[in-house]
């Protein structure tokens, strides 16, 4: 992952991948997690998603991973929460009321400081990283989160026309990584309007990655 790159991005505003809303997927298909109030929800990558504020007015404690400070910055701000800030070796963690997020390098978290969790949300850490650097991620997520089921939503267009991020995300690399470890139900896919970048047509895939049993 080009870590000045994101920062760049931050840096100078370029976020159009920041929703001005929750996520319409997460809100349609969140239920098929089948999760109590007050499980945990992991958020790789989770910059200032508003969808953070959706989960926790559900009553749902999350914890994310993000290697902007300033999206975390933003973050608190926008919630009006006063975070407490601590250093752990590498990683800065902020924390207040049903909320943790972890400022640094994903791959420096370990399940120790992560903790339990629920389940995953992944909808824009997967389709973020480059294809040489996703093998490594989709172990070390599965690792620090014992397997936790996930509801994944990922692009899907011809990577040859357009260069990611976000990068496109083949139904068959999704089975190929995570088929032994899950059940795998490809809930909805949907059209991107104006498609990706507006240069070719893309899909948006919602995945539900069950825990077998």
């Amino acid at each position: 992952m080009d870590v000045n790159f994101w920062h760049n991005k931050w840096q100078n505003n370029q976020i159009a991948f920041h929703r001005s809303n929750p996520n319409p997927l997460l809100v349609a298909h969140f239920d098929a997690l089948s999760l109590t109030k007050a499980n945990t929800i992991f958020i790789p990558l989770c910059g200032k998603t508003l969808d953070i504020a959706w989960l926790l007015s559900k009553g749902y404690r999350v914890v994310g991973a993000e290697l902007v400070e300033s999206a975390i910055e933003q973050l608190f701000a926008e919630l009006a929460m006063t975070p407490k800030v601590t250093v752990i070796g590498e990683i800065k963690h902020y924390s207040a009321q049903n909320i943790d997020i972890y400022v640094g390098d994903i791959f420096d978290i370990t399940q120790t400081l992560l903790g339990p969790v629920d389940a995953i949300y992944d909808r824009a850490a997967l389709v973020t990283l480059p294809n040489e650097i996703r093998p490594q991620y989709y172990a070390h997520l599965m690792n620090i989160t014992q397997q936790a089921p996930q509801l994944l939503i990922a692009y899907h267009y011809d990577q040859q026309l357009v260069q990611g991020p976000p990068f496109s995300i083949s139904n068959q690399e999704v089975s190929q990584h995570y088929q032994k470890h899950y059940t795998l139900t490809l809930i909805e896919s949907v059209d991107v309007e104006g498609g990706m970048k507006g240069q070719c047509e893309a899909t948006e895939n919602v995945w539900l990655l069950s825990t077998i049993s």
